[in-house]
């Protein structure tokens, strides 16, 4: 069903689909895409997108189908959770393998299907993603690790908590690598810490899995991953599924969240038997496209080693950091001296001291063809922490934000790489953002605020700008 030995990192870049694809700038003139913006989605491996045309002619309905399609559609989903399984080296007899529309879905999931209570705490950080926060707030008590000066992880206070709650955490619930600074935590010495107070560990590897490769069983007796989740939409595979993994018997009691067809063996007026996981926590029709389309993914990222990925990567952001550092308006959220480029992937925040996070990030795009993200990324307790918000500038930007005053709140922007970007993107980067820091007064002239959009546009459009696609 999937390739063999054809991409490399070398040659990944003209196996993404559009990336020549031009835009049109505020001058008018047209220039080749820059998507600097892979933290919050890839985009497609055009291998991924035939691979999913080609499973879309024998596509059907899975599982209790005769039909010939029925059976092909079947035998592809499961050889797609193979494929998973053997990707992050997680014992298959042991684990289910569970396919969701996303990280978001899965971490939901496993906090209605842990039997939580209020007496329970779950340990997690102030570096997570919102999606490793929220949904855990009303499950149990919800505890934060502190961070260090520098933005990462305390391990002495994960170690303080958990031996000052022994018995009371249930869960540590980790992000593998911030969305928001790159950082990479040792996810397996974390795990080695919880194990030994008692306490399972559950890895948002959403952001790590696109950049390194994960192991689940660990190196040693006590650092193996219990829980793990990730996203196709972050590796090359946006088709809406993602992966929750851990413990088959954390899923054989009790109900799942939700119910339907399915996920169940038999239904009485009066009594439901439930199916074995994973399939008791697929409810309805799952997405098999999304699936092929991740199994693909994998496949082609296993194919170009992640040691090359990692080296290229490391590249770009050796590159970028040395030729920011020139800008003497720029303050840089993740260059520390004490950061090897070892533990951190390619995600770059930055502001600069005379122009907003919004209006920058527009300029680029407007200005460049580049596209960036800027905000909070999801993330708002660890932002306001880099950029050492007081509780009292805390309550009046959420004010701020509730009354729809949106233009001067705080936030970063974010630069972050894909294997297939290039130093030559960086180079035209670097070039734009000193066009504009040094024109920035004769620049903003020609812009406007939408207080509607909450956005920075050019007074005047180029025509046909944003007509270039319709459904």
């Amino acid at each position: 069903m999937f390739f063999k030995n054809k991409y490399s990192i070398d040659n990944i870049r003209k196996y993404i689909v559009g990336f020549d694809k031009k835009v049109i700038l505020r001058n008018g003139k047209k220039t080749v895409y820059i998507n600097f913006d892979n933290a919050a989605s890839t985009p497609v491996l055009l291998p991924v997108l035939d691979k999913v045309n080609h499973f879309l002619e024998w596509y059907s309905s899975i599982h209790r189908g005769t039909g010939y399609k029925s059976r092909i559609s079947t035998d592809i989903y499961e050889e797609c959770r193979d494929i998973v399984s053997s990707f992050v080296n997680c014992d298959k007899n042991k684990n289910a393998i569970i396919f969701v529309k996303n990280t978001t879905e899965g971490i939901n999931k496993l906090s209605y299907r842990l039997n939580l209570s209020y007496n329970d705490i779950v340990l997690t950080s102030f570096m997570e993603h919102h999606s490793n926060d929220l949904p855990w707030r009303n499950k149990a008590k919800l505890l934060r690790i502190k961070l260090l000066d520098n933005g990462q992880l305390d391990l002495d206070d994960l170690e303080y908590k958990l031996r000052l709650y022994q018995g009371k955490v249930k869960l540590v619930a980790i992000t593998g690598c911030s969305n928001v600074t790159g950082y990479i935590n040792d996810i397996h010495f974390i795990s080695s810490i919880a194990h030994s107070y008692g306490a399972k560990i559950l890895v948002d590897a959403a952001q790590l899995v696109p950049h390194r490769k994960v192991n689940m069983k660990g190196y040693k007796d006590d650092d193996y991953i219990d829980f793990l989740v990730f996203s196709g939409h972050k590796m090359y595979a946006p088709f809406g599924t993602g992966v929750l993994i851990g413990p088959k018997s954390v899923f054989e009691n009790g109900d799942p969240e939700y119910s339907g067809g399915g996920c169940v063996l038999s239904v009485s007026e009066d009594h439901v038997y439930w199916d074995s996981p994973p399939e008791k926590e697929e409810a309805g029709t799952p997405n098999v496209v999304g699936a092929v389309s991740l199994a693909s993914s994998i496949k082609i990222l296993e194919e170009i080693g992640f040691k090359n990925i990692v080296n290229h990567e490391k590249e770009l952001t050796k590159h970028i950091f040395s030729k920011l550092q020139t800008f003497k308006s720029l303050n840089l959220y993740n260059v520390k001296k004490e950061i090897s480029l070892n533990n951190i992937v390619g995600v770059v925040p930055f502001n600069d001291k005379n122009i907003s996070h919004l209006l920058l990030a527009s300029l680029l795009s407007y200005e460049g063809g580049i596209g960036v993200r800027n905000g909070c990324f999801c993330a708002h307790p660890y932002v306001h922490k880099l950029l050492k918000l007081t509780p009292q500038e805390i309550i009046k930007l959420q004010q701020d934000i509730l009354f729809g005053r949106l233009e001067h709140i705080p936030g970063l922007v974010r630069v972050s790489f894909g294997m297939y970007n290039t130093k030559s993107e960086v180079n035209k980067f670097i070039k734009t953002l000193g066009y504009i820091i040094e024109n920035k007064d004769d620049i903003l002239k020609e812009y406007i605020y939408n207080k509607k959009t909450n956005e920075y546009i050019p007074k005047i459009l180029p025509e046909g700008m944003f007509n270039e696609f319709y459904l």
